[in-house]
């Protein structure tokens, strides 16, 4: 028997359009690989890297009982309240990629896909002297940044997306990777008109952990991040003839502290949008928020992920080989691997 829902796939999840449960693979092939990330593991369905069917999704490791990374993965690491305040952060893009890669908040379970803007797979520029993203780049799950909102320093709404987040340790992480970050700080960038936060952060494991506690130390252990970073995103949409971006605070990063109150204001907008009984702009099915009108118990979440795929979670694991892209022969086809260089009139 399905929670909170009758007939799942015949009439739809309570507050849940049924388009949310379609899927554009259904007919292709199959997953193509499984990897276990610590308590989580993902599974990747359609098509390669570097196409439109390409989904990554997560799963509970043990039981691949599927969950969703944005909903499911909790967003403090520690449930001990005298520890040092640590939150998890889910790995979308590694270090050097250029494809933009980012949690599906329209998509049932919210896998992990690549953007595309008009009809076209998205990947970053290299605005020089940078390759690609030059951090690992992620979001923290249980975070939303409301556009109903108008936030009273930056004047701006929120983007309708999870917090983004910047790893800037010495690893190169996974994509669907899941890690324990100390928070540094936040700068807020202003992205058409959009309140677009950017969390400074560390893997807890990162060498530096122990000696980098707010973005005031960054200048003595990492000199330039900071500057390089703003810079980047100043720039990044420049080649595909957007103009610079602008940013809030003059481009200044704010504490620890206040990045820690940002946090805990989009983790109650969350709340409340896991809550919405009837939504229609994201898929809000869960399988830990129980109060909400969209949970699903793990074994009905399998059941309607198998319905929905036609793969049964956990068990249907049988072909480990990953079909390479075609050679990228054409700057439509894949990432633009030109430098592009980007005149700001301050230089």
């Amino acid at each position: 028997m399905l929670a909170k829902g009758s007939g799942f796939l015949g009439t739809g999840l309570k507050g849940t359009p049924l388009s949310h449960f379609s899927f554009t693979c259904r007919r292709e092939p199959r997953l193509l690989y499984r990897r276990c990330l610590s308590k989580y593991a993902t599974n990747v369905l359609g098509g390669p890297l570097g196409s439109a069917t390409h989904r990554m999704y997560f799963e509970q490791r043990g039981d691949g009982a599927p969950l969703s990374p944005w909903h499911d993965i909790p967003l403090v690491a520690s449930s001990d309240p005298t520890s040092s305040k640590e939150y998890h952060m889910v790995c979308e893009i590694p270090r050097w990629t250029n494809a933009k890669l980012e949690i599906d908040t329209k998509g049932a379970f919210n896998p992990i896909r690549q953007d595309v803007k008009n009809g076209k797979l998205r990947y970053v520029p290299n605005v020089f002297p940078y390759k690609g993203y030059i951090w690992n780049y992620g979001a923290l799950p249980q975070t939303y940044e409301d556009s109903d909102h108008v936030d009273a320093d930056t004047g701006c709404v929120g983007d309708s997306d999870p917090v983004d987040v910047i790893e800037i340790g010495q690893a190169v992480s996974a994509r669907g990777s899941v890690h324990r970050v100390k928070v540094l700080g936040v700068l807020a960038l202003i992205d058409d008109g959009e309140t677009d936060w950017k969390v400074v952060a560390l893997r807890s494991d990162d060498p530096l952990a122990s000696k980098v506690h707010s973005v005031g130390d960054l200048e003595s252990h990492m000199p330039g991040i900071l500057h390089a970073t703003v810079d980047w995103f100043t720039k990044y949409k420049v080649p595909d003839g957007k103009p610079l971006n602008r940013w809030a605070f003059d481009g200044r990063a704010r504490d620890e502290e206040y990045a820690h109150s940002v946090i805990a204001a989009t983790h109650d907008a969350w709340k409340k949008l896991v809550a919405t009984e009837k939504h229609t702009k994201f898929s809000l099915v869960n399988t830990t928020v129980e109060s909400s009108p969209h949970y699903l118990t793990p074994s009905d979440a399998s059941n309607a992920f198998k319905a929905m795929t036609d793969i049964t979670p956990g068990q249907m694991y049988t072909s480990h080989r990953l079909p390479q892209p075609s050679p990228n022969d054409a700057y439509d086809s894949g990432p633009d691997q030109r430098w592009h260089y980007v005149r700001t009139g301050h230089a």
